[in-house]
Formats: C-alpha cells, sequence, structure tokens
C-alpha cells in the first residue's frame, strides 16, 4: 500500500531526530531520579524572624483595568511581609487603568502610580524600565533604597510567604526565583491543563536539574527576585536600562545575562505548605488562538532572538543548554508529523488484528528502524510517567490521568505556535523592524475560582501563631457537628474574634475592616435587592472602576457569588467585616425585613 511505504519513508526521515531529542530528555530525567536537591528549606520560625529587606514590587501594565484592583487588594491583603512597596507601570494613553491604580493608590499608601514617558504598548521591559526609574525618583524624593527587587504581572495570585521566601533567599543569592503554577482547571479544559502538566514538570524537574547541574536559571517573569547590586550590574552594562525593550520574553534574557556576569542564582525548591503550594498562581491562555499567541511570544524570544543574539558561543555546559532552550524550532514542527504517522500505524495495526491478518507495515520496516523506534518508544513512556508523576504530585492523579491526551495536544499547540513565531520572526527581519510585542489578555480568579486553591482557616490559624498545632488537633477532636472550626477556636476561648478574622481574610484574599465613612455611599446601599442583601449577608457601598464594593461577615460562599454576579452587571468585590460592624450598617442602611 502507498501510504505504507509513505509513513515508512517519514520514519526514516525522523529517527535520527526523535532520537536524539529523546535521549537528552532521558538524561534530565535520569538525573532528577538520581540525584536530590541541595537548597535547604528555612523553617518557618527562622522565615519569620528574619531582618526584612525592603523589597520593591514592579508591576507593568497595558490594559489592565479589569484586573488591577482586585491583584493589588487581594495581594495586600495576603502577604505576610510589612517592608515592600509596589510600583505599578501605566501608559499615558490607557486612562482607564490609570483610573484603577490611582483608586488602588488612594486606598493603599504602599501603592505607587508610574506614568511612563510615551503611548503605549511597547514591550513589557520597556515599560518596566520606567517602573523601575519611578522607584528610583522615590528612594530619591524620600531618601531610602530598596534592596530587593521584584516582578508580578497583573493577573499574579501572590503566595503569602512569597516576599518572606525571596528575602530569606537574596541574602545569598542576586537572584531568586519562586516557582509559577497555573491554578486547577477542570479536565475538560485542555488548553490550560497542558499548561498545568508543562509548568508542574517544568517547575519540579527541568529546572531543579539544570540548576544541579549548572546551568543558567531563566526567569519566569513574574515571583523573581533581584538582588538590587545585581540589577545595578546590569544596568551598568546597558545605558542604565535593566530590562531589554527589544526582546521578547526579557526574563529569560535577564537570567542569561546575570549568569554571564557571574551572579549566583537560585530556583526555590517546589514545596507544599498545608497541602496548597507555595508558588505564585495564575490562569494561563485557556483557548487555542491565546495560547499559540503567547507560546510564538517564548518561541520567537528564547529560541530566535536568543539565537540571533548570543549564538552559539561558549562552553559545551551553556551550549547544552541552549540547545535544551531552542530545540523546539525543530522538534514542534516536527511532532505533529511524528503522531500522525504513529496514530496511522497503530491504526492499520488494530484493522490488521481485528480481521485477523498480519500487520502489513511491519514488512516495509527496515530491522534497525524497528529497534530504533522501539528505544524512542521506551523514552516516551518513561518522560510521560515522569510528566504524570510532576502533574499528579500538584494536581492530584484524576487530573495527571489525562496527561497522554493532553502531550497530543501540546504537540498540535507548540507546532502552530512555532511556525507562527518563525513567520513573525522573518516578516520583522525582512522589513528591518522590531519584533511586536504580542500582549496576553489576562483574566484574575474570581471567588469561585479561587475557593480550590484555598488552605484551611485552622491550618492559617496555626501558621499566624495564632494557636498551636496541638491545640488545632484538639480543638478537632472536639468540634461539635455542624460547627466551623474557627468559631469553635473563637467560642473555647483559644483565639479571639480578631484573629479569626484575619485568618478568614487571608483565606479568602478579601480586605478585612471597615471602610472610611467617606467610602459609603448610600444610594449605592440600595442597589441590590433588599431580600438579596438579607439573603447572603452583603452591603453594597461604593462604585470604583467598574466595580461593585460589598461588605460581608462572611467568606462568600460559591452559590453568593454567583448569584450576585448574575443580579449585577459590575464585578464584585467583597470587603470582609466583623459582624457586629455589618450588623450596625445593616440597621443603617438596609431596609428591615418585613415581619
Amino acid at each position: 500500500m502507498w501510504l505504507d511505504h509513505l509513513a515508512v519513508a517519514g520514519l526514516v526521515s525522523l529517527a535520527f531526530w526523535i532520537l536524539l531529542s529523546g535521549l537528552d530528555d532521558l538524561f534530565i530525567g535520569l538525573v532528577f531520579v538520581i540525584s536530590r536537591n541541595k537548597v535547604a528549606w528555612p523553617p518557618d520560625p527562622a522565615l519569620a524572624q528574619a531582618p526584612e529587606r525592603r523589597i520593591a514590587i514592579l508591576v507593568p501594565l497595558w490594559n489592565e483595568h479589569r484586573v488591577i484592583g482586585q491583584m493589588l487588594e487581594r495581594n495586600l491583603s495576603v502577604l505576610r511581609y510589612a517592608n515592600y512597596d509596589v510600583f505599578v507601570g501605566v501608559y499615558p494613553n490607557d486612562e482607564p487603568t490609570i483610573r484603577a491604580v490611582a483608586e488602588a493608590a488612594r486606598l493603599h499608601p504602599r501603592v505607587h502610580l508610574v506614568r511612563g514617558s510615551h503611548d503605549g504598548p511597547t514591550s513589557k521591559g520597556d515599560c518596566l524600565n520606567w517602573v523601575y526609574r519611578g522607584l528610583q525618583d522615590y528612594e530619591e524624593r524620600f531618601g531610602v533604597r530598596f534592596e530587593v527587587v521584584t516582578t508580578h504581572d497583573a493577573e499574579d495570585l501572590i503566595h503569602p510567604d512569597s516576599l518572606r521566601h525571596i528575602n530569606w533567599f537574596s541574602r545569598d543569592y542576586d537572584m531568586v526565583q519562586i516557582p509559577v503554577l497555573p491554578l486547577p482547571a477542570g479536565i475538560g479544559e485542555i488548553t490550560h491543563g497542558l499548561y498545568c502538566d508543562e509548568f508542574a514538570e517544568f517547575q519540579t524537574k527541568d529546572i531543579p536539574v539544570r540548576q544541579r547541574l549548572g546551568g543558567f536559571l531563566p526567569s519566569n517573569g513574574v515571583g523573581t527576585g533581584y538582588r538590587r547590586t545585581a540589577l545595578e550590574r546590569l544596568a551598568a552594562r546597558r545605558q542604565g536600562r535593566i530590562f531589554d525593550p527589544e526582546c521578547l520574553t526579557e526574563d529569560y534574557e535577564n537570567g542569561y545575562r546575570l549568569h554571564a556576569l557571574g551572579c549566583s542564582q537560585i530556583f526555590v525548591p517546589l514545596h507544599f505548605d498545608s497541602g496548597v503550594p507555595v508558588a505564585t498562581r495564575e490562569f494561563f491562555p485557556r483557548n487555542l488562538r491565546a495560547a499559540i499567541r503567547q507560546r510564538s511570544r517564548w518561541v520567537a524570544g528564547i529560541a530566535l532572538q536568543g539565537w540571533e543574539r548570543h549564538g552559539w558561543h561558549g562552553r559545551w555546559p551553556l551550549l547544552y543548554w541552549f540547545w535544551r532552550d531552542r530545540k523546539g524550532l525543530v522538534g514542534n514542527l516536527l511532532a505533529p508529523f511524528t503522531n500522525a504517522i504513529f496514530l496511522y500505524g497503530l491504526g492499520r495495526y488494530l484493522l490488521a488484528a481485528k480481521h485477523g491478518e498480519a500487520w502489513q507495515l511491519a514488512h516495509y520496516l527496515p530491522h534497525w528502524l524497528a529497534r530504533c523506534y522501539a528505544a524512542t518508544l521506551g523514552v516516551a513512556l518513561v518522560q510521560a510517567v515522569l510528566r504524570i508523576g510532576c502533574c499528579a504530585r500538584v494536581y492530584g492523579w484524576g487530573f495527571a490521568s489525562v496527561v497522554p491526551l493532553r502531550m497530543l495536544w501540546g504537540n498540535v499547540v507548540n507546532s502552530a505556535a512555532t511556525a507562527g513565531a518563525l513567520r513573525q520572526f522573518w516578516k520583522a527581519r525582512s522589513q528591518r523592524r522590531s519584533l511586536t510585542w504580542l500582549k496576553t489578555d489576562h483574566v484574575y480568579p474570581s471567588q469561585v475560582n479561587a475557593e480550590k486553591a484555598r488552605p484551611r482557616v485552622g491550618e492559617i490559624l496555626v501558621k499566624m501563631r495564632f494557636v498551636s498545632t496541638d491545640e488545632l488537633e484538639e480543638a478537632l477532636r472536639s468540634l461539635p457537628t455542624g460547627r466551623r472550626i474557627g468559631e469553635h477556636l473563637m467560642y473555647s476561648q483559644r483565639i479571639t474574634e480578631e484573629n479569626l478574622y484575619q485568618a478568614l481574610s487571608s483565606q479568602a484574599g478579601i480586605p478585612l475592616g471597615l471602610p472610611e465613612l467617606d467610602e459609603v455611599n448610600p444610594l449605592v446601599t440600595r442597589v441590590l435587592p433588599a431580600a438579596v442583601a438579607r439573603q447572603w449577608n452583603v452591603i453594597p457601598y461604593r462604585v470604583a472602576g467598574g466595580e461593585l464594593h460589598v461588605l460581608t461577615p462572611e467568606v462568600p460562599s460559591r452559590e453568593a457569588a454567583l448569584q450576585l454576579a448574575a443580579i449585577s452587571k459590575l464585578d464584585i468585590r467583597f470587603r470582609l467585616v466583623r459582624p457586629v460592624e455589618f450588623e450596625a450598617l445593616a440597621r443603617k442602611y438596609l431596609p428591615r425585613p418585613v415581619p
């Protein structure tokens, strides 16, 4: 059959590449299995007692007015660190984002708005350079100095202990990378699930092995802490610019350049605190077009611009990591053809078995080719098992069971992204212009979506040292039916109401405390039907930045968040208050229920 001959011809052509790439992945997997992580995890008391160095968080924005308010309010309410400020960069022609950040800065003194010098969008690196200059202006005005600089995006859920870990490790390292993981998604979300698989494997296996073998550490772009002296060394070599405005992946570029300058780097190993990963969490693209757009930028920046800028110069360890970072230019394009041939051969085999016939394709395969592909199949199975294990560690075995299917889908996505990156790069170079920044549209996890990532209240109370582990275990043993553990601890006088609400605020990622009197608009308090406000214990009190702000004495449930979202066309922002405070406001602003 002519299709059999065509399939064999394709297999002969692909054999060398597939074996070479497979052995490369097998090498990384073997190092991961047989070596141990040498990074010592600091104990909680040491983290809490370590002197807090002054940290600046840089957040570059373009058209992020829908999410930046939620991001700032949530993260400011949960970070267990005191000595930090947030510098948020905006473009002059992005008025909605300017208004959203200005509103956040009005409410939170540690948030600082930095306006760029020209209209956008330009590039993330260019925007970050403005923000850094805004930081320097702040230092000059107030006579202070930030010892550590970190970067984050508008969609990030920062772990409460993230700055503590950056503070701890930046004593000894010039660059500290906190793990980055996608938020959990349903099994049906195959594109976002692909990100979950890849990041779980990358953060669990690839990056730790890279660090153990002495490779340079590419920044993830978020959750990266830089010692200030290291950034000043970068600036001295780039006419004062820390981030390369022409590079689509300024984070990868900085990781390489810091390594080349001899700066020390560390990836903080993935660690679980009460079952929750200590990592920056976010949603990644959830549809094919957005995923291709984002990955095209990664391929263009890391593989193509990296090749153009740095070539293949250096000692063999560096060349090896260049190979690892750039081999997708070939592998991604070949993968769909490999999958097609595999599925064709499998289909022919099953069809022959069904009719009790011999598998004709086997007669056309040379003996050496059959052995070669038997070896590559074994390597592929090992790779799949490792990815399943890494994914299961973070997302559970049920979600990890679909990894093989998502691996096939990943070949399609990565192939399309690589083709797009090559087309974009060739077009830009032929027209002698810079590559365009293909910005990813961001969404921020809602109250509903964030529930699965929450730690338990009892665990937070222990973490905050309001109760001991022994006291929590004793309370759990004596917990009455129908009562929540936080309430039980409060009624048994092990914690105060203030302790409980601080823990609830941290768990839900919503701010705690009464708003200022001038923030409460009496007209806004009536925008929700009284029955709904009473049913879900909420009082709306102001509208700002396209969002309806409401007060509540309890962490809003999934049902409450969904029903309120269905009633109001505005995004809902919750604020937690104690019951006595809520009742006082309810008597003042809510109509009394009809007897």
